[in-house]
């Protein structure tokens, strides 16, 4: 037998060209229309956020691998990601300190303590903005928008008032920085689709099935609302962050399920779970809950959607 008809080499035999910092470049880029509407949305102080989040989670993970003797991966974009991810998810009137302690804890508690990237059990971009969140409810909460303070849509929507769904659409209302504009999202997202970065198996599950919750019980939850309402389900949609959820952090590599029915599952799950949220829990949001206990429940997931191997231990 020659040679070359029999090569035997060590796991894993299927490579690729791409790199966790190319994925992340990637990722990155496509952060950037979210990121530029951000900043002309709200001006000057998301732009001090988003280099506050993204500058400060990039120092802390050079200072702790330098600190800690590991190799410097700073290069690899990942840092980037989380900081832009996070800044994207503060709202822009919240204090610059505060992006500052968010950077430094999605990477040194949820990241790094964790054994760094690959090992997170959660989103380090929302596991800090929970920990915002629960820590600095009211600054995290107010949302200023052309010099007026008000609640944002969803939260309006919550309580029965009236919204504009164009302007949820173009993304002239007030939010965090980077959900106001659902059409710079999606080009993102497009661009991510093109490179292969993700495909449409997990943010799909994800929106049919809230679109399916929201349509069903949001009658439930508003009585003054029809059944499969198209402006109520389309505020739903564009507000509130999901599709920024949907599209860049629930198809996380590290925290999202690597098994097709997994995903299919995953996808499911964070949908009923942010409509539960949303209807009948005491907040207007829920993205950032839904997915991070669906990445919790990950381990569970991929266990029950594991192929059975053929052969020795497999089905006859």
């Amino acid at each position: 037998m020659s040679e070359n008809k029999l090569k035997m080499s060590s796991s894993p035999h299927i490579r690729s060209k791409d790199t966790s910092g190319k994925i992340m470049l990637y990722v990155t880029i496509a952060l950037l229309p979210a990121s530029a509407f951000g900043v002309w949305n709200f001006k000057l102080p998301a732009l001090v956020m988003l280099i506050c989040t993204t500058a400060s989670a990039v120092l802390t993970e050079y200072i702790y691998e330098k600190f800690m003797h590991k190799k410097i991966t700073v290069d690899d974009f990942s840092a980037v990601v989380t900081g832009l991810l996070l800044g994207l998810n503060m709202p822009a009137s919240a204090p610059w300190w505060m992006g500052v302690l968010g950077g430094i804890f999605a990477i040194l508690i949820v990241k790094q303590l964790f054994g760094g990237l690959g090992q997170n059990f959660m989103n380090p971009a929302l596991g800090a903005r929970c920990f915002l969140l629960i820590s600095f409810t009211s600054q995290m909460t107010t949302f200023v928008y052309d010099g007026v303070t008000g609640p944002t849509p969803l939260a309006q929507l919550k309580s029965g008032e009236a919204v504009d769904s164009m302007s949820m659409l173009l993304g002239s209302i007030p939010g965090t920085i980077g959900e106001t504009s659902v059409i710079a999202i999606i080009i993102g997202a497009i661009f991510l689709i093109l490179m292969g970065v993700i495909d449409l198996r997990i943010p799909g599950t994800y929106i049919a099935t809230f679109v399916v919750f929201i349509g069903i019980f949001g009658h439930f939850a508003n009585p003054d609302v029809g059944f499969f309402d198209p402006q109520y389900i389309t505020a739903h949609l564009c507000g509130g962050g999901l599709m920024l959820g949907a599209w860049f952090m629930a198809t996380d590599y590290v925290t999202s399920p690597i098994t097709k029915k997994g995903q299919i599952v995953y996808g499911m799950l964070l949908g009923i779970l942010t409509g539960l949220f949303r209807l009948f829990g005491g907040s207007a949001e829920g993205v950032s809950y839904a997915i991070i206990i669906s990445n919790l429940i990950v381990p569970l997931i991929e266990r029950v959607t594991l192929p059975k191997p053929f052969g020795k231990g497999g089905e006859k």
